[in-house]
């Protein structure tokens, strides 16, 4: 039976009586074994990464399984050596244990109790091999931060950045609060030619009324009371680089027209001003909700909503890439711990199956803070302890587990049905009734 692919057994006795016996009981109890008749040739045989668990004899010449344990701890400290022994034997294998050997077995043994120890182990070794893997993928990923992410809608996401980046036009990133849009439009000015000047962010939410068209075009000396001295605004600091300009729904119509003609024109007057100053600069837009809607509802120009809807890139929402949970998850927890100074904490089982099955309303920096909570200790003090929610009844249960399957391979997939078919092994119908069973909107996995 194997833990999420973690199935092999090595196991070394010079004894080929019982080697084969063992070999035979584990094989038939579902493990991958591999056999050796000495310690030595099982050093040489077992990687790093060996993905399973060790099973030695104490009792062996040239080199005896405690000697093989401790060679095998150099190798990788986190490789799970259980020991079998006899009884005069005992006090050696407890010492192993003290220095770091999983367990050990007494002869004569119960088949049952071996096979158990060793699946207990399985679990321990599936943990430390799958934080490894998370870890290396996120340092690999760092070329590609801030856009982190294995799913296809990443991907196509990252190269169509790359490519809008050189062609140096204005974009408009749509997506809900937390999904990094600023991360995005970042990006896309680090890629392109603009990355050695100014990048300019602008929360246009923040901006108290009164002082919007002063932030944005600046104003000359007594352009108005309280002017004091000529202001440079965020237009002009951004000449030559790229200004973004965040939840850009919110700015007030008033502004929308001015704005408009620096957008057309590539110019801006300060306040107060007669001379129009001309503009090298890329606009990068965000809105977290559908500006068409806030058009027909009149609350957005839409001379200025074409204008900007040259090029519209959505961002995904976590909840449609669950995929990538895991390896951002790792991401921020290394850069968390870092900051702390505490090393980085394994991912329990509790932490993954959140990692797996929360919608993350909050998105990518939800999953940030959760992060930062798991670096100190904290992980079940936002009151969703993640194993608490196991509770539910066994039907209700599978079925969350069912939908969640379908909503990852349909992530994984693109929201290609007959590629995600394929890979559930279900008949197409079959499929469509699931969907509908579980309310999955197929359009959302689909870039």
């Amino acid at each position: 039976m194997s833990v999420d692919g973690i199935n092999s057994v090595a196991f070394i006795d010079d004894d080929d009586d019982l080697r084969l016996a063992n070999v035979q009981t584990l094989q038939l109890a579902g493990f991958d074994v591999r056999a050796f008749d000495n310690a030595e040739a099982a050093v040489e045989a077992l990687a790093p990464d060996f993905p399973g668990v060790v099973v030695s004899d104490i009792r062996m010449p040239r080199m005896d399984g405690r000697q093989l344990f401790r060679r095998l701890r150099e190798q990788d400290a986190d490789l799970p050596v259980i020991l079998i022994t006899g009884h005069a034997d005992v006090a050696e294998a407890v010492e192993a244990l003290h220095e770091g050997a999983y367990d050990f077995v007494a002869k004569p043994y119960a088949a049952e109790r071996l096979v158990s120890s060793i699946r207990r182990a399985m679990e321990k070794r599936r943990l430390v091999l799958e934080n490894r893997r998370l870890r290396a993928a996120a340092a690999a990923a760092q070329d590609d931060w801030p856009l982190i992410g294995q799913t296809p809608v990443m991907e196509r996401l990252r190269a169509t950045l790359r490519q809008l980046a050189e062609a140096d036009v204005d974009v408009l990133l749509e997506g809900e609060t937390g999904v990094g849009k600023e991360l995005a439009a970042r990006a896309l000015h680090g890629w392109s030619r603009r990355r050695n000047r100014e990048f300019v962010a602008v929360d246009c939410a923040a901006l108290p009324t009164t002082m919007i068209e002063s932030e944005l075009f600046g104003h000359e000396l007594g352009a108005f009371q309280g002017a004091v001295r000529q202001r440079v605004g965020r237009l002009l600091h951004a000449d030559r680089g790229t200004l973004f300009l965040d939840e850009i729904e919110t700015l007030p119509i008033e502004a929308q027209g001015k704005f408009l003609r620096v957008l057309e024109e590539r110019e801006v007057t300060p306040l107060g001003g007669n001379t129009a100053r001309t503009l090298d600069i890329r606009i990068i837009a965000a809105a977290k909700d559908d500006l068409s809607q806030a058009v027909r509802q009149g609350g957005f120009r839409r001379d200025l909503y074409h204008r900007l809807n040259v090029v519209r890139l959505r961002i995904p929402p976590l909840r449609e890439r669950r995929g990538d949970a895991s390896l951002l998850f790792a991401y921020f927890l290394s850069r968390a711990a870092e900051r702390f100074g505490r090393p980085v904490p394994a991912t329990s089982d509790a932490v993954r199956w959140r990692l797996q099955n929360d919608d993350w309303p909050g998105n990518v920096r939800e999953l940030a803070h959760f992060a930062q909570r798991v670096a100190l200790g904290m992980e079940e003090a936002d009151g969703r302890d993640p194993v608490m929610q196991v509770a539910d009844p066994l039907p209700k249960r599978v079925a969350s587990y069912e939908a969640h399957l379908i909503c990852e391979t349909l992530a994984g997939c693109g929201g290609d049905v007959r590629s995600a078919v394929a890979a559930l092994g279900i008949p197409r119908k079959t499929f469509y009734d699931k969907l509908d069973r579980y309310g999955i909107d197929i359009k959302r996995f689909r870039g």
